[in-house]
């Protein structure tokens, strides 16, 4: 899990923390076993476009599907407040959350995705 940010009283922070852990727990393991991760919602665009640059570039990667747009999102929310992004996908690169689908695009387009990777 997170530290708690510095300006989150204590008590905040701890009902952040036991908000729906189980799927927080369930995405830190992936990050930290996969050196990509993608966490998508069904049927969204940015989430199969985030897949299909790394399908394209030939890059591996471990995808996390949490429910459609009108269902799962209470669960979803956790992990909006762990990793402090608005939107999905979440894409993460060695352990680092980079953001979502056109950030990751900026990424490869720039050649830094290659070089977070270490290739």
């Amino acid at each position: 899990m997170t530290p708690p940010r510095p300006n989150v009283h204590p008590a905040a922070a701890a009902a952040q923390q036991a908000f729906h852990p189980d799927i927080v727990q369930e995405v830190a393991k992936a990050v930290s076993e996969n050196a990509v991760v993608v966490v998508g919602v069904s049927g969204l665009m940015p989430g199969k476009r985030a897949c299909q640059l790394l399908e394209a570039d030939g890059i591996p990667f471990e995808y996390l599907e949490y429910g459609s747009y009108f269902s799962g999102w209470r669960r979803r929310l956790a992990l909006k407040m762990w990793v402090g992004w608005p939107t999905f996908p979440h894409v993460f690169i060695r352990g680092t959350f980079v953001g979502g689908a056109s950030d990751l695009e900026r990424l490869r387009d720039s050649g830094e995705l290659k070089t977070l990777l270490g290739a």
